[in-house]
């Protein structure tokens, strides 16, 4: 009787831890039912655009660019999301995502991590060399967004190593949270005090080179330019622009229409990119890529320098059509205001300093959509009597260079980096 007693008066309790049971494997099952919808829409989502990519024939390493680009898109569509639910930008994570793969050691090499002036860099110096050598100033691409020190180890490493130089790679603060100039001021800092304290580190002022890539490489002449008012430091012996990044005014010139799917930059994420650097909306990404923030004032201004006339029409075969005429936004003109600064863009800087500019070294990719901002500065400096040694990889891609000494290595990214430091051992 008393057991009987017990169970009856227990009965709610054991009804509601029931209930409560029942409740929380409903939970657990909509939580499941939610995360396999998730993972199924991110799964649709990176299928569509993986569909969309454009592998054309002759680029180099077809399959193995194809899962790179699967990697990509998924880490894009993931930081849309999380940008969305305000957990952290797609930035962000595009910068955790390309420092995350560890690379390891160099034991032929020293490495120290200090500031110049309150810009972080770090310095890689081979060991057992004399003083008196050769240094080289990095400044690394990532579109003023997402690059960083870490994610240039491999490529610092290399350029350092093979050409027996002391390297410096600058850390520039990004935007949005340093807004433009910051990047650029950044890297004119760093520059000047190791032009002033070369000795320090056993390398010889006069040879000293700067080098960059993508958007690093658009800074690299802005760096020169600031450096010719410079008449107390000692004069940068070359320039190395490595696909570079160097305008933002048109966005259809051939390579942006011939490439415009091919990974791993597509045309609408580098006005995306710029249009973050410059704090504009990305709602105006349609209107910038058809070209709606340059007046036909300002088109007939800079035809000389940037138009699609001046591409030689060996990189036209794979197609161009000449972009229809766009009404002209003078608000998004507004916005869009460091496009003409003369301070921003190298390729807008007239005759007179363009030929007192130092010997420079320039890549190019065919397919990249970079490819012509390349060639067309590569023709202002010969116009104006600047000698250039132009590698072009005709197999090559936006990027090639970050795969070198990776397991993932592309071999005309292997061949463009042994030109590079071929240039960078003249000095």
């Amino acid at each position: 009787m008393t057991a009987e007693k017990t169970v009856a008066r227990n009965q709610p309790v054991i009804q509601s831890l029931q209930g409560f049971s029942g409740r929380k494997m409903d939970l657990s099952m909509v939580m499941l039912t939610f995360v396999i919808c998730f993972l199924l829409s991110l799964v649709v989502l990176i299928y569509r655009d993986v569909r969309r990519t454009d592998l054309p024939p002759g680029i180099d390493g077809p399959f193995k660019l194809f899962l790179i680009s699967i990697m990509l898109h998924s880490s894009l569509r993931m930081g849309s999301i999380l940008e969305k639910l305000g957990i952290c930008t797609k930035p962000t994570l595009l910068k955790w995502s390309s420092s995350a793969m560890p690379a390891g050691s160099e034991p032929r090499l020293y490495t120290i991590d200090t500031k110049f002036d309150n810009v972080t860099v770090r310095i890689y110096q081979p060991k057992g060399l004399s003083t008196g050598q050769r240094g080289v100033i990095y400044l690394y691409g990532g579109a003023g967004l997402f690059g960083s020190i870490k994610a240039y180890r491999k490529l610092c490493r290399y350029l350092s190593r093979e050409s027996e130089s002391v390297l410096v790679c600058v850390g520039q603060r990004l935007a949005p949270k340093h807004r433009c100039p910051t990047q650029i001021m950044d890297c004119i800092t760093a520059t000047e005090y190791f032009l002033k304290n070369a000795s320090d580190y056993g390398v010889d002022p006069n040879r000293i080179v700067i080098a960059g890539d993508s958007t690093g490489a658009g800074i690299v002449p802005l760096v020169c330019q600031h450096l010719l008012t410079r008449k107390d430091l000692p004069k940068v012996r070359a320039q190395i622009l490595l696909y570079p990044n160097i305008q933002t005014l048109d966005y259809n010139l051939p390579s942006y229409q011939q490439n415009r799917n091919v990974p791993i930059l597509f045309t609408k994420w580098t006005v995306e990119f710029d249009l973050r650097f410059m704090n504009v909306k990305l709602a105006y990404l349609d209107q910038v890529l058809k070209g709606a923030h340059v007046s036909e004032e300002m088109k007939m201004k800079y035809k000389k320098w940037i138009h699609a006339d001046h591409i030689p029409d060996e990189f036209k075969v794979r197609g161009y059509k000449p972009p229809p005429p766009v009404p002209f936004s003078k608000e998004l003109h507004e916005m869009m205001k460091l496009s003409f600064d003369r301070k921003h863009c190298a390729l807008l800087v007239e005759d007179d300093i363009v030929r007192q500019l130092p010997e420079t070294f320039m890549l190019t990719c065919e397919y990249d959509v970079l490819r012509d901002d390349g060639l067309l500065y590569k023709k202002r400096l010969e116009d104006n009597g600047v000698p250039v040694t132009w590698h072009h990889a005709k197999e090559g891609f936006h990027g090639i260079l970050s795969s070198v000494d990776w397991f993932f290595e592309w071999p005309c990214g292997r061949v463009a980096a042994e030109h590079v430091t071929s240039f960078i051992k003249q000095f």
